[in-house]
């Protein structure tokens, strides 16, 4: 048997999609996308937030090639929860986004949500999309964890998939279930979250 194929990534209109979940908020100045690689993200954000100011943070080299490509007007490159990062960005994003179904999860969500709080201003959004949460930060637990730092929920969501997609997904086994974390057949979840004046 072959092993599994890697995870394809999301089109440009799924990106589009994600972006326009903010639109019902003032328009941001400055956005952080985490974790953005080649800023696939950005760049289709731009599209629905031209006057936004887009950085992306990433622990390789692609995001440095992605300022190159004006993907990106700031290019980061490390983890955010790196306190040299923290402290560099603290309190300057309107928006950070955590796009976990374009890169792998953090080894410590709640880790990197802390660090996500520390870099927005007060009254910012985080956006936080992932992939069929696992382990003990599922859905509930990143609203809980938000919430204990002084954040308002403003959505919370279970993103609808494709018919096609639900109805392969019921077929599969349960034994499945670690390769379908990585696939496009696991359940995403989507929160906002307004920092408050006391968050961290």
């Amino acid at each position: 048997m072959s092993a599994p194929s890697a995870p394809s990534a999301p089109s440009v209109r799924r990106l589009r999609s994600t972006a326009r979940a903010m639109l019902p908020f003032p328009e941001p100045e400055s956005w952080l996308d985490v974790g953005t690689g080649e800023a696939r993200f950005p760049e289709a954000a731009k599209e629905v937030f031209p006057y936004t100011s887009f950085d992306g943070l990433d622990p390789t080299p692609l995001v440095m090639d992605a300022q190159v490509a004006e993907r990106v007007e700031e290019a980061h490159m490390g983890r955010l929860t790196d306190p040299q990062i923290t402290t560099r960005l603290r309190a300057r994003y309107d928006v950070v986004s955590l796009l976990h179904h374009h890169r792998p999860c953090a080894p410590d969500s709640r880790e990197e949500v802390r660090a996500a709080l520390a870099v927005l201003r007060p009254g910012g959004h985080l956006l936080h999309e992932v992939v069929r949460p696992y382990g003990s930060f599922t859905a509930d637990g990143l609203r809980a964890e938000l919430e204990s730092q002084g954040c308002t929920i403003i959505t919370s969501d279970r993103l609808p998939l494709p018919r096609a997609l639900v109805t392969a997904a019921r077929a599969l086994d349960e034994a499945l279930t670690p390769v379908m974390a990585y696939t496009g057949f696991s359940k995403t979840y989507r929160v906002i979250a307004r920092k408050g004046t006391s968050a961290p």
